[in-house]
C-alpha cells in the first residue's frame, strides 16, 4: 500500500482520496479507462447510458460488494453521479435495501443528484434480489 500524495486517477486530473489504495475497482466509462496499478475492470458505460453489457455489469458489481467486506473497492465514472450513482444504488440492493428504495438511499447517503435518468432509475429497480 502506498500512502499519500497518490498518483492521479479518472482522466489524470483527480488524485484518490488520502488511504490505502484500492485493490479493485469498477470503472464505468464510455472508453478504455488509463492503466491503474491495482485490479480493476472496465465496464463500457457511456454518460448518461446503461451499461454495455448487462451480464459482466452485474457479475462486477456482485464482486465489488463482495469485497467490499475485507478490502478497498472504487467504482468510478467520468462524473460521479449518474453511472456511479446508479452503481451505489444496485451495490446497496445487494446489501438489503429494497430495490424500491435504493434510489432514495443514494441520494441521501451519497449525492441528491446521483441516478440522473429514468433508465438509471429503472435500471436499479430491476436489479432484484436474484442478484443477490
Amino acid at each position: 500500500m502506498t500512502s499519500s500524495p497518490r498518483p492521479p486517477t479518472k482522466h489524470g486530473s483527480d488524485p484518490l482520496p488520502t488511504g490505502p489504495e484500492p485493490a479493485f475497482a469498477g470503472h464505468l466509462l464510455g472508453k478504455r479507462p488509463p492503466q491503474v496499478p491495482w485490479e480493476a475492470r472496465w465496464l463500457r458505460r457511456p454518460d448518461f447510458r446503461l451499461p454495455a453489457d448487462d451480464r459482466e455489469t452485474r457479475r462486477v458489481l456482485r464482486e465489488a460488494w463482495e469485497r467490499s467486506a475485507t478490502e478497498r473497492v472504487e467504482l468510478a465514472c467520468g462524473g460521479g453521479r449518474g453511472r456511479t450513482g446508479t452503481a451505489l444504488a444496485c451495490l446497496a440492493v445487494l446489501d438489503g435495501v429494497p430495490t424500491e428504495n435504493a434510489v432514495a438511499y443514494v441520494h441521501r447517503h451519497y449525492d441528491s443528484r446521483a441516478v440522473e435518468t429514468p433508465w438509471q432509475r429503472r435500471y436499479v429497480r430491476r436489479f432484484g434480489p436474484e442478484d443477490r
